[in-house]
Formats: C-alpha cells, sequence, structure tokens
C-alpha cells in the first residue's frame, strides 16, 4: 500500500519552498532598527522599520541599530607630559547616523571604534599633565569626543560623549599628592590664622583710642572684667576702688564750713 504517492510528495515540495521562500523574504526591522540591503552585490536604498520584502539569494539583508552605543574603553597605560604613568579607562557613547556607510566604509564599525578611541585615549593623554588630567577632566572629555568623533565620522558615527572614568596612579605618586594637599591645608590655616591676628589687631586698636579718649569707658571694662572673673567663685579678688567712683560720697558728707 502507497502512503505517498507522486503528486503528494510534490505538494509537499511545493509547500516547503514556499515556507522557506517566505521566511527568507519576510523580516521584520523594529523601530531603532534599519536594514542595508545588497541586491546581487550593490547598495539599494535602506529598508525599515517594519516590514520588509526581500528576495532570497538575491538579496542580503543587515541588521544595523540606531541606538546610542555605551562602549566601555579598557584600562590604558598612559604616560603623561609630566613623565608620570597612569593607568586610564574611559566610556564612549556612539550611536550609527547612516546605516550604509557603517556596513560599506569600515568592515567592523563596533570594533573600529574600540580601537579608534582607545588609541586616541593614549594619544590625547599623553600631552596632558597629572594636575589637568585630576583637576580639568571636562576639559580632556571633550578634547577626547571632539577628536574621536572626527576621526568616526566618514564611517556613519556618531560620538556623543566621552567620559574618563579612573586614573590610577602609582602609591609613589599617591603618597606625594597626598603630601601636597597636606602641605596646601597648612598653608591655608596659617593664612586664616594670620588674618584672624590681623583684624583682631585692628579691633584692639580702635577699642584703645575710644577707651583714650572716653574716661568711662576704661571703667566700665574695668567692672565687666570683675564680672567675668567672679563667675568662677574660686578665688579671692583684690582690686583698687578708682577714687572717683567714691568721691561724691565724700563730698555729701564733708562738714561745712
Amino acid at each position: 500500500m502507497q502512503i505517498f504517492g507522486p503528486s503528494s510528495i510534490s505538494i509537499l515540495f511545493v509547500i516547503l519552498f514556499i515556507f522557506y521562500f517566505l521566511s527568507s523574504a519576510i523580516k521584520i526591522l523594529r523601530e531603532y532598527e534599519r536594514g542595508v540591503v545588497f541586491r546581487l552585490g550593490r547598495i539599494i536604498p535602506v529598508k525599515g522599520p517594519g516590514l520588509v520584502i526581500i528576495l532570497p539569494i538575491i538579496d542580503k539583508l543587515v541588521k544595523v541599530s540606531l541606538r546610542t552605543v555605551t562602549m566601555d574603553v579598557p584600562a590604558q597605560d598612559v604616560i603623561t607630559k609630566d613623565n608620570i604613568s597612569v593607568k586610564v579607562n574611559a566610556v564612549v557613547y556612539f550611536r550609527v547616523m547612516d546605516s550604509i556607510r557603517a556596513i560599506t566604509e569600515v568592515e567592523d564599525f563596533y570594533y573600529a571604534t574600540s580601537q579608534m578611541a582607545q588609541t586616541t585615549l593614549r594619544s590625547i593623554l599623553g600631552q596632558s599633565q597629572l594636575d589637568d588630567l585630576l583637576s580639568k577632566r571636562e576639559e580632556v572629555n571633550a578634547e577626547l569626543q571632539k577628536v574621536i568623533d572626527f576621526q568616526t565620522e566618514p564611517w556613519g558615527i556618531k560620538v556623543t560623549a566621552v567620559e574618563v572614568k579612573n586614573v590610577d596612579l602609582p602609591i609613589e605618586m599617591q603618597r606625594a599628592i597626598a603630601k601636597q594637599a597636606e602641605a596646601e591645608r597648612e598653608r591655608r590655616a596659617k593664612i586664616i590664622h594670620a588674618e584672624g591676628e590681623f583684624q583682631a589687631s585692628q579691633k584692639l586698636a580702635d577699642a584703645a583710642k575710644i577707651i583714650a579718649t572716653e574716661g568711662g569707658a576704661l571703667q566700665l571694662r574695668f567692672l565687666q572684667t570683675l564680672t567675668e572673673i567672679a563667675t568662677e567663685k574660686n578665688s579671692t579678688i583684690i582690686f583698687p576702688v578708682p577714687i572717683d567712683l567714691i568721691k561724691p560720697f565724700l563730698d555729701k558728707h564733708k562738714p561745712e564750713n
């Protein structure tokens, strides 16, 4: 008994061929994807997003993502302009602006951008001093972004930002920077102390001028000092009484002639 006849085999073959054709011809591209199509080896207009129909065997579709890519640049050994060896790593943010150029102008734009970022990182930081690398981070990042973006622009790549993450210093340099910071803080403390002494001397000079011109001011200051001393209540205080304070009482009890 024959289960599958020639007609059944032909129908099955046709069904498989249709299934293969549809699976190869129909492509779905997401909103952030574009399709670069090579028809017999030549570029045709970019496809997508959405439903895309291509010709199997004749067309070849290459998907390109337009989302921003976050690329980590491995730590690089850098010798700064002032001959200090450091390890620096960074992160690069870029996206594809021209899908056709990203596929046709460079073999692998991810790998090419990574290598360009590493090379530029060593080159730019090698022209900077350590103090600029630590304190002028925004300027260094802007320079890196400008150079890398200029180099990758022919590939249809837009570098939006470059950020230096970590700067690893040798132990000896960390100790030297710590000593420098300590000396700087001591210098500031001495300057602040000297400014305080100068301001205090000016106020004392002003107070002395007032006391010298006003006789009662000296007496008030004298009594205030006694009040401050008396708060302790643990000592005996002997102080002279100015004759001017009791003169009115003496004159009052003086016998009249």
